[in-house]
């Protein structure tokens, strides 16, 4: 069973932040599976799901972005997972610009307070993610406020397309692995 993690902030006052897209695509697939992430695990919550043809978990870490890798790593050691092959990752990324989709196999946290979290919570950088970028097209003064604003209304479409398109990498990395959906999607 394959882990596919959303990063993001608990609490209704992170909804529709650019640092939730991970928490946002996670509660997209599981409502096209009728599904809902409800059980409580390891600081995360947690819901099954089947896509394309294999049994998946939805992850929701319920600690801050910056402890992620405390919450997932409890969850991988509980199910002894192939880290490389057995957990996906959802991220924001202030580096690539909006809307913009990288699936990488491994890598660096590119400066990510939570993919530095699970790398070092995790002992390798070897695990597959979907990043998301949310750069804006003009020069910022406070990324940390940037980051933890709600998207404005004007891009509420735009975020749902953006998003609709991950959800359709993300079942490319299930069903043609990783190498094949890098090339459709990157």
């Amino acid at each position: 069973m394959r882990l596919i993690v959303g990063l993001g902030n608990p609490g209704a006052e992170y909804e529709w932040t650019r640092h939730n897209l991970g928490f946002m695509l996670i509660d997209r697939l599981a409502r096209t599976q009728g599904r809902e992430i409800k059980r409580s695990e390891c600081r995360t919550l947690v819901g099954r799901a089947e896509l394309e043809g294999e049994q998946v978990e939805l992850v929701k870490p319920q600690t801050y972005m910056n402890l992620s890798g405390e919450a997932v790593a409890c969850l991988v050691q509980k199910r002894e997972l192939e880290i490389k092959r057995d957990l996906v990752v959802i991220c924001d990324d202030l580096a690539l610009p909006f809307g913009t989709i990288r699936l990488r196999a491994r890598g660096s946290s590119g400066g990510h307070n939570g993919l530095k979290s699970l790398i070092g919570a995790l002992k390798t950088d070897e695990f597959i993610r979907l990043r998301i970028g949310i750069q804006p097209d003009h020069p910022l003064s406070d990324a940390k406020r940037f980051v933890l604003e709600r998207f404005p209304s004007q891009l509420r479409a735009d975020v749902d397309t953006i998003l609709e398109r991950c959800a359709d990498a993300l079942r490319a990395v299930l069903r043609d692995g990783i190498d094949k959906a890098m090339a459709t999607y990157n």
